[in-house]
């Protein structure tokens, strides 16, 4: 392939594009907001199925050094009610097709991987106009533009490249996290009840989820289905008036789960749930496609977000490579994306309704007795 292609995000859809690009010898360039790679924390845990990120990983060349990467004994699991009494225990499954990886360190490594400058750092896209002949012309903060033969939106759930396809945008599902942590030297002893991996503990409308890190630390989310206007209030408090209104949701619950919220020690930031319609998918443009979710945005559910924005990298890659026109290319991609995507979206969905809907916490326990 002997076009220009513009890569808008550097997540792991983009980078995992651009590195299976490289193997096939094409050169693609990454524009990123961000001024640099550790301009933001990248934090929490994510398990890599074997089916789908895995997959994208062999395909990168890189599965070996994954490997290196994953946290043995971290995918354990809990679920107990607001009283802490424990509803189901998972232990730690040493040969798990799903190992967990730090998020951060897995970015690390589809970054190490690419040849210099590839990423084009503090390139914060503004719009992108479609040309007549296909692919885009690229608008960046401060006024400059840049152009290419092939431009993929890898820029999440906001994408500046997705109204060039489709109108959809993503709805508010009417759940929203809020980050709450605790540093080694804040855990208490109390909060050992966490288990080895991801605690769980639910009821209709609201959960508190935790994660015990290999530094002792524990990283998590409270999570409340409320309107947009309670989350405005709590995003102008201050961080202390916000963690003690956030804690006042969970009056009546045991204090060895509240003290995750009331003792948390990270600011609290807002992470409203948002998806894209299910099934949302678009006419061939010429030049121009999605992968990740600025393609298919959905609830953190299925476990699937990150693995998806891997493979579709993969798989996009992949295309190109194999095809000698670019719009073969993109068809016979996105043939194969619509189908995948809407069908977990369709299940992150209901699964977003069995962690807060009305039967929870049971419907939980149910879930995951199903897949054991």
């Amino acid at each position: 392939m002997k076009k220009t292609c513009a890569v808008v995000g550097a997540g792991l859809g983009g980078l995992m594009l651009a590195r299976v690009l490289q193997t096939h010898g094409v050169t693609t360039t990454i524009h990123e907001a961000e001024v640099s790679a550790t301009a933001r924390a990248q934090g929490g845990l994510l398990d890599i199925h074997e089916e789908t990120g895995q997959v994208a990983l062999r395909a990168a060349g890189l599965h070996r050094e994954f490997r290196a990467l994953v946290r043995p004994g971290e995918d354990a699991k809990r679920v107990v009610d607001r009283d802490g009494t424990l509803l189901f225990d998972l232990p730690a499954d040493p040969g798990s097709a799903r190992p967990e990886v730090d998020r951060g360190e897995l970015r690390r490594l589809l970054l190490d991987s690419l040849a210099p400058g590839t990423i084009r750092w503090g390139h914060k896209v503004t719009e992108v106009r479609h040309l007549p002949g296909g692919g885009g012309e690229l608008a960046f903060a401060g006024g400059d533009t840049a152009r290419a033969d092939i431009v993929v939106g890898a820029d999440g759930a906001w994408s500046k490249v997705r109204p060039l396809l489709t109108p959809a945008q993503p709805l508010y599902s009417g759940t929203c996290f809020v980050e709450i942590g605790l540093s080694p030297a804040r855990r208490r002893a109390g909060l050992a009840a966490i288990g080895g991996g991801t605690l769980m503990a639910v009821e209709p409308g609201k959960g508190i989820i935790a994660h015990r890190c290999a530094d002792g630390s524990v990283r998590g989310y409270a999570a409340l289905n409320r309107p947009e206007a309670w989350m405005r209030a709590i995003d102008t408090a201050d961080p202390a008036a916000a963690l003690r209104r956030l804690a006042a949701e969970f009056e009546g619950w045991s204090p060895s789960l509240t003290a995750y919220v009331a003792e948390s020690d990270l600011e609290p930031w807002l992470r409203p749930i948002h998806a894209l319609p299910v099934g949302v998918a678009w006419e061939r443009v010429p030049g121009v496609t999605l992968v990740g979710d600025a393609a298919h945005l959905m609830p953190p559910f299925a476990g699937e977000g990150a693995n998806l924005a891997l493979y579709d990298g993969a798989e996009l890659a992949g295309a190109l490579a194999g095809h000698a026109d670019v719009e073969d290319a993109l068809t016979a991609y996105e043939r194969r994306l619509f189908p995948r995507s809407a069908g977990i979206a369709d299940l992150s969905a209901r699964n977003l309704e069995v962690f807060f809907g009305d039967g929870a916490p049971r419907s939980v326990v149910a879930l995951f007795d199903r897949r054991g």
